[in-house]
C-alpha cells in the first residue's frame, strides 16, 4: 500500500507535502496534485493542506543544506507540471539532504530527469519572452495573453519587470487562468474573467485604444512588406516560430 499525499498543486503545497513526508515517515509515499489524483482502492489517501510555515522550513532547508542552485533547479522543474515531477523532486530533495550531488551528477537518473525538466521549462520561458505581444488597453495597461506549454509566468515576470519597468502591464495565462500584473512597483498574481471575444475584430476596439489598433495594422503591414515570397522557407520558419504560438502574435492575424 502506498500513502498518497494529495496537495493543491502549488509549490508551497508541494513543499508542505515534503515536510509531512519527513514528519510522518511513511514506508512508501507518492505526492500527487489534486488535479491529477485518481481513485485507487489499494492506496491510502491523505489530504495535505498548504502551510506556509512548513513550506518555508523546507525551502530554507533546501537552500541551506543542498544549495541555492539546487533550489533554483527544483523550483523550475516544478513549473514543468509533468506528471512525474513530484516523485523526481522528492527523491532529489532526499538525496540532497543526504549530501549527494544533485546538480551535476548526470549519472544519476533523477539528476538527469531534473536537468531535462529545467531545460524544457527554460526553453518555453525564453519563447514566451520573445513571443509575448502587448496591446494598450483603454485603461492604459499593456495587456498580453499567452498559453505556454508549462507554467512559466513566474519566470517571465522577472524579465518583463526589468524590461518594462516604466509601464503598467498584465500578462494572462489562458491555460491556467491566472496572470501577473505589474503596477509600476510590484508584480502581483491576479485572476480575471476575460471575455472570449476580446480578440475579435468587432470587439477589440471596445477594449483597446484607437492608436493601438492603428499600430497593430502598421505592424502587420511591416511584416507583409518585408516578406520576400521567393525566399519563403516555411519549414525553417516553423522551427523558429512554432504554429502553436501564432494565435497571439499580432503579425500572424488576418
Amino acid at each position: 500500500m502506498i500513502d498518497q499525499y494529495i496537495y493543491d498543486g502549488t509549490f508551497e503545497g508541494f513543499l508542505t507535502a515534503v515536510f509531512e513526508v519527513y514528519d510522518r515517515k511513511p514506508t512508501r509515499v507518492k505526492i500527487v496534485s489534486e488535479r491529477l489524483v485518481t481513485v485507487n482502492f489499494f492506496d491510502e489517501e491523505h489530504t495535505i493542506y498548504t502551510d506556509q510555515a512548513k513550506s518555508d522550513r523546507v525551502w530554507k532547508g533546501i537552500e541551506y543544506r543542498i544549495g541555492k542552485k539546487a533550489g533554483n533547479l527544483i523550483y523550475k522543474a516544478f513549473l514543468s507540471e509533468q506528471s512525474d515531477r513530484e516523485q523526481v523532486l522528492l527523491r532529489i530533495i532526499k538525496k540532497g539532504f543526504k549530501g549527494e550531488n544533485v546538480t551535476d551528477n548526470f549519472a544519476d537518473i533523477d539528476v538527469l530527469r531534473l536537468t531535462n525538466l529545467v531545460k524544457i521549462v527554460g526553453r518555453e520561458k525564453h519563447r514566451m519572452d520573445a513571443f509575448i505581444r502587448f496591446r494598450l488597453t483603454k485603461d492604459n495597461v499593456y495587456f498580453a495573453e499567452v498559453e505556454p506549454d508549462f507554467d512559466t509566468l513566474p519566470l517571465n515576470a522577472i524579465h518583463f519587470k526589468n524590461r518594462y519597468a516604466d509601464q503598467k502591464w498584465l500578462i494572462y495565462d489562458r491555460c491556467r487562468n491566472y496572470g501577473i500584473f505589474y503596477d509600476l512597483k510590484t508584480v502581483n498574481y491576479v485572476q480575471l474573467e476575460i471575455s472570449n471575444d476580446i480578440n475579435s475584430s468587432l470587439a477589440a476596439p471596445f477594449y483597446f485604444t484607437h492608436d493601438e489598433m492603428h499600430y497593430q495594422d502598421l505592424w502587420k503591414n511591416y511584416f507583409k512588406s518585408t516578406n520576400i515570397p521567393s525566399r519563403k522557407n516555411m519549414r525553417l520558419h516553423l522551427q523558429h516560430v512554432p504554429k502553436r504560438y501564432w494565435k497571439y502574435l499580432s503579425e500572424k492575424q488576418p
